[in-house]
Order: C-alpha cells, then structure tokens, then sequence
C-alpha cells in the first residue's frame, strides 16, 4: 500500500488484529453485544426499506453489506452501519423520479465522493458544521417520516400525494376512511415499546412490539374474521420466497449521471455528518477516538458496493452503536458479527416477513421519528441569538416544506456564510490614529519595547490587520483608505496577527499597493510571518513591493519609513 494512502486509510478492524490485543474474552463480549445488535436492526431494517419506497428485503440487505463492509474498512471501533431514518426521504424521492435504477447510481456516485473526501482528509472539515444546522436536519427529517406514516398508521384508503402539506390535507380529507383495527394496531404497538423500554433495555421494545403485533394480527385475522394491511399484501412475491442478492452492474449513460448529481451530493453529505456525528458521540462514551478519514472512506467503500447487491444508502447508525456499547461490544467484530445474525435471519426466517402488519412497522418508525426529532435541542437553540434561530428554522422548512437535497444544499452555503461571519466577527483592519503605538511582538526586539511606545514620525500612517486575511475581510482595505488624509507619503501594514492569506487577500493587497504607488504613497509591510511571507513570494508580490520594505517587525519598518521620508525630503 502506498505510504501516503497509509496515513489516511487506516481501517480499526485491520489495527487490532495487527497490534496482538484481540483475545478470546474480547471476543466473547463482541460476540453477544452483536447478536443482540443483529436482532434490534433487523425490525428497523425492515421498516426503513418499506418507507423509502423499496421492498423490505432491500432493508434488510442493506444491513447486512453496509454493515459488514463499515465494520471491515471503517475508522471508529464502535460505529454499527446499516440503513437509517435520516435516508427515508431522500431515497423515497429518487425511487420516486429515478427509480430504483438512479438510486443505485446515485448511491454508488455518493459513495465515490465519500472516498474522495476521505482521501483529500475531509473528515475533520464536518465537525464544523454548525449545530443549528445540523438539529434543523434532523428535526424536519423526523417529522417527515411521522407524515409519511400516517397512512399506514391510522390505515387509511388512500394513495397519499408527496409533499408535507399535501399529505397532511389528504389526511384530514379522508379521515373518515381510518381503520379502528390498524389504528388500535399502532397505537398498542407504540405502547409497547415504550413500556418496554422501561423494564428490560437489553431486548428492544421494537422486537418485541413486531412479534406481538404479527401474532396479534395472525390471531384477529384467523378467529375474529380482522384483515391487517402487512409486508406480505404490499409485495405479495415475497409469499414465494427470497431470492439470494446478485451483483448487479447499474446500466449508465451522462443524462442520467448529470441528473443525479444533486441527490448523490446530499446521500455523500447527509452519510458523512450522520456517520461522523455517531463516531464522536461513542468516542465521548468510550474515551477512544476515531479516524475520521478512515471512516469516510469506509462509508464510501459500503455505499458503492451495497447497491449492487440490491441495497440502498447506508450510514453510522447511533442507536444500534449505543446499542453495541451498552451491550459490551470492544470492537469492530461486533459489527461483523451483526450482519451475520441479519444474513442467518434473512436466509431462514425472511418467509415470515409477509405476515408482519404494516401498521405495527409504522408504529416502530413513529418512535424512530420522536427520537431523532431532538424537540429538546430545537427548543433550547430556539433560546440563542437570532442568527442561530434563523439558520435553525430556514433549514428546518426547506427540509419539511421544500426538499432534502436542496435543505442540504442551503444548509451547507449557510454553513460557509456562517463560518466566514464567525472569522469576520474576530478579524479586523484597523488605522492606528494615536500619536504612538505599542510594540508587542514577543520575540528579542520585544525587550527593547515592552516599556516603550514607538513614536510614528507625521507623514506616516499605520494600518493594522488582526486575524487572517482572507476574502471575507480583503475589500476593508479599500473601504479604510477612502477618506483618509492626503499629507500621508508613508502606509505601513503591520501584518503581526495575520496567519494566513488566500488569493483574495493577496489580490486586494496588490491592489492597494498599487493605488497607492500611483499616489506616491510608499507601502510597507510590517510583523510578517513566514508562512505569510512564503504566500506572497509564491504569488510575486514581495518583489513587487520590494523585499526591502517588508519586516519582521514594526522597529525596523519604522526606521525605514523615517529613511524614505529623508530621502525623499517629506520629513517636515
């Protein structure tokens, strides 16, 4: 393997094998924590496959590939990968207008860009996406699939439209046609799960409320004469069995690839920041820490094989990796383990599927939706400054009222205007007007100046930047010197905070020497660093001012101002 692939594909599942630590007694607690992570996915696995608009079979598959595949080449000993809530919307709506030949593109492209990212060492660039935006994904995610579970929920006859609002007024359009049977069915599922989840936390209520609501539903439809809507009277081929996942070659063309762009952006992000996300919280719970690149290209490497077994897009679920920590898992077996358990469950016990009520799969995916909805954080972020709440309720809409792919769009601009704003709000220029100014470098020349105040000989005007120049603060430069006195001969630009400089800097600086040389004003710069002193060597702009005019520090920048000022009979 290549030396500089080394540094950044470095997968756990490999390293612990390699650093002699895995013994049987690890193995044993990632072995049970993986049974019983296997047994929790396999309801929600079901779930997320039939709400995003593919058969259950493909849930289920997902689970298995994605999950083993995450496991094997991922960067965090913890992450479970698998299908979650957060892809039900965006899948939904490429199998909608795509069909399911476009997701399995998109997804493979999703998961080109994942690799890509890992390998440019993006993955500490996601940490930094603002929270607001991140609960307004989260929050217009979790009420979507509530709406979308409506139907099934209360079992009404309808076809409902796509769109929030339109669903929600074809709902109460045809309350009336509600099922009392499936709503009764949900509603005692919901029940369930949250008892249950009050006495036993190691056998999810989820299972459980699924094993009762099927046998219910068996028992009702035999001697009560009851009909449940279930996975078997929406995809009635499953009645004849599972055929085994082939590899499937996607058929391509450009039209299609360039149509399918956007949506395989917002599969790349939406996996980054999920799986990412869940990586840090089970670091903050174990103390260990994850490979962020590594786990970027995991996720890539699961997202472009999966499709072609017939899945869809797979992430970092947190749940079931919580789940596998609270249950002892130690490392990525636990996950190999999981899609074991869920390819043993999809080889021999997949035929009774069909039987499993479709109102009991909306009643698991309603809780789904309550627990991803973080109501708490959007309520406490409401409290914030008003940009905060702006950003929170414009990603929260585009995400309900409008589109995922372009909430993700949006939110990822608003995600860079925010981070420019934040570098704006700590950078500034600034003139210096008093009479003497304080050196402060801390280096030898600041023994001499510690005590002493630098006198600015008249003629002499000293611009000072503070933090990096860079294309958010370069036109200030401009702005500060309209209206500034004409008796000046001398500009110095103490440039001591400034750690760095991008393009737009340099060319805004370049700008403003030369409107001043034009002037017969004589630019020098001064407290350069050398990294900011190689930016401008690299772009030829320190000969274009002259590498006799630009100093370490503001002494000698001062001295020279004084010698030009004599030389060019200014000194008054």
């Amino acid at each position: 393997m290549d030396l500089k692939l080394k540094g950044v594909f470095r997968p756990e599942f490999f390293s612990i094998f390699r650093k002699g630590k895995y013994d049987a007694k690890t193995f044993a607690s990632d072995l049970t924590a993986g049974i019983i992570v296997g047994i929790i996915a396999l309801p929600l696995a079901i779930a997320f496959g039939i709400a995003s608009g593919v058969s259950p079979q493909q849930g289920l598959i997902t689970a298995i590939v994605a999950g083993l595949l995450v496991s094997m080449f991922g960067g965090s000993r913890y992450l479970i990968g698998g299908p979650t809530g957060a892809f039900i919307v965006i899948v939904s709506g490429i199998v909608a207008q795509y069909g399911l030949q476009g997701l399995v593109i998109a997804t493979i492209m999703a998961g080109v860009m994942l690799v890509v990212m890992g390998l440019c060492r993006m993955g500490t660039i996601f940490r930094f996406i603002p929270y607001p935006i991140v609960v307004g994904f989260t929050s217009g995610i979790a009420l979507t699939i509530f709406s979308t579970q409506m139907k099934d929920f209360f079992g009404l006859d309808i076809t409902a439209p796509a769109g929030f609002i339109p669903q929600w007024i074809c709902y109460f359009r045809n309350i009336g046609s509600a099922d009392i049977a499936e709503t009764a069915m949900s509603i005692g599922c919901i029940i369930i799960i949250i008892l249950w989840g009050k006495f036993n936390k190691r056998v999810p209520g989820s299972l459980v409320a699924l094993i009762l609501g099927t046998a219910a539903s068996l028992l009702l439809s035999r001697f009560a004469g009851v009909e449940f809507a279930t996975i078997g009277s929406k995809f009635p081929e499953l009645a004849e069995g599972l055929p085994m996942p082939r590899p499937v070659a996607p058929q391509l063309d450009y039209e299609t690839i360039k149509g399918l762009v956007s949506p395989a952006f917002t599969i790349a992000i939406l996996c980054a920041v999920e799986s990412l996300l869940a990586a840090m919280v089970a670091d903050g719970v174990t103390g260990k820490r994850h490979d962020s690149n590594t786990e970027l290209i995991g996720q890539g490497i699961a997202n472009i094989v999966t499709p072609m077994f017939g899945g869809i897009p797979a992430t970092g679920a947190l749940a079931r990796t919580m789940a596998s920590i609270n249950n002892g898992g130690k490392s990525p077996v636990t996950g190999i383990v999981h899609a074991i358990v869920l390819l043993l469950i999809y080889l021999f016990l997949m035929p009774y599927a069909v039987y499993v009520p479709l109102s009991c799969l909306a009643a698991i995916l309603v809780i789904v939706a309550y627990n991803m909805s973080e109501w708490r954080s959007f309520r406490y972020l409401l409290k914030g400054d008003r940009t905060d709440i702006a950003v929170l309720l414009i990603t929260f809409a585009l995400t309900v009222l409008v589109d995922l792919t372009v909430a993700i769009e949006v939110g990822v601009l608003m995600a860079v205007v925010l981070f420019v704003k934040r570098v704006m709000e700590t950078s500034s220029i600034k003139v210096l007007n008093e009479d003497h100014i304080a050196a402060t470098e801390d280096d030898e020349m600041a023994r001499l100046e510690d005590t002493e105040h630098l006198d600015v000989p008249k003629g002499v005007e000293v611009y000072e930047i503070n933090g990096p120049f860079f294309f958010g603060l370069a036109s200030r430069l401009e702005e500060l010197e309209e209206g500034r006195k004409r008796d000046v001969r001398v500009r110095i630009i103490r440039m001591r905070k400034v750690s760095f400089m991008d393009s737009t800097g340099i060319r805004n600086l370049r700008n403003f020497f030369q409107r001043t040389e034009r002037r017969g004003i004589r630019v020098i710069l001064s407290g350069v660093n050398p990294q900011v002193m190689a930016t401008l060597h690299k772009f030829g702009l320190d000969e274009e001012i002259g590498t006799d005019y630009i100093f370490p520090h503001i002494i000698p920048a001062l001295a020279k101002a004084n010698e030009y000022l004599k030389k060019n009979a200014y000194l008054c």
